[in-house]
């Protein structure tokens, strides 16, 4: 009998079998590791890709309600992909964006405005993206701070010339007809629904020109505002959330509401 043999046998065997083990357990120990780390690290690439892709489609959509309001478009429509969150209409009216706008000519007020939003919300992101009043505004969704991500159009210029200043203010307000909400993809659909024209020059305009804005207290935009009107327009902040432009010889203010009709 040839046991040497035998047992040569099975050691070779033994070793294939050891050698399967070793290579099944390197592939579930490195599938486990990409799901894992891995898994996640895409879905958080996704969601910041969805984020990024909204900031450029609201930009967009910004430049739509330009050309419907200061360029006199009567109809626009974009197409656009909503992933990762929800494209939700809130009116002028609405109590759940209840900021507001107050310009006055010293204790007078000219105007009191409900702007409205166009918002954006990721609960994956625990972000907010939003257009309001004309401009493009992002917050955290959890946490106090915002920023301005494309701005509105006011200005303050002087006449080299008569030395006047002449300030303008346009505000731009969001409507529809029922509450509206998206995911996925969509159209915006809009028209202009009123133009208002006020214009006041002194001697008329008496006072101080100021303009507040009173933050609703779930969609604080207040640090983005003040950081555009002190920064960008170099006016002065004379309280809480109230500026004064340069002394104004002509004030006007343009008023916009633009109709969604789908999104």
């Amino acid at each position: 009998m040839n046991f040497g043999n035998n047992r040569k046998r099975d050691d070779h065997g033994v070793s294939e079998s050891i050698g399967f083990m070793l290579i099944f357990t390197i592939i579930i120990v490195g599938i486990g590791l990409v799901t894992l780390y891995g898994y996640p690290m895409l879905l958080k690439q996704q969601v910041n890709a969805d984020l990024r892709i909204m900031e450029k489609n609201l930009i967009v959509l910004q430049n739509d309600f330009k050309s419907i309001t200061y360029k006199s478009a009567p109809y626009k429509e974009t197409s656009l992909k909503v992933g990762g969150g929800r494209l939700t209409i809130y009116n002028t009216t609405n109590s759940l964006t209840s900021s507001n706008f107050t310009i006055s000519d010293g204790p007078t007020v000219i105007v009191m405005f409900h702007p409205g939003q166009l918002q954006y919300e990721s609960i994956n992101a625990q972000q907010v993206r939003a257009i309001e009043n004309g401009a493009v505004v992002s917050r955290p969704m959890y946490t106090s701070g915002s920023v301005m991500l494309a701005e509105p159009r006011w200005f303050s210029d002087t006449d080299p010339i008569t030395g006047k200043t002449t300030t303008v203010i346009s505000l731009v307000g969001i409507n529809s007809t029922i509450h509206m909400s998206q995911t996925g993809v969509g159209t915006v659909r809009m028209q202009i629904l009123n133009t208002t024209y006020i214009e006041k020059s002194k001697p008329t305009l008496g006072g101080t020109v100021t303009v507040e804005y009173r933050p609703d207290p779930a969609n604080d935009y207040s640090v983005a505002w003040r950081n555009y009107i002190v920064n960008t327009l170099r006016w002065t902040e004379t309280a809480t959330n109230t500026y004064e432009p340069p002394s104004t010889d002509t004030l006007v203010i343009k008023r916009y509401d633009i109709l969604i009709k789908s999104i």
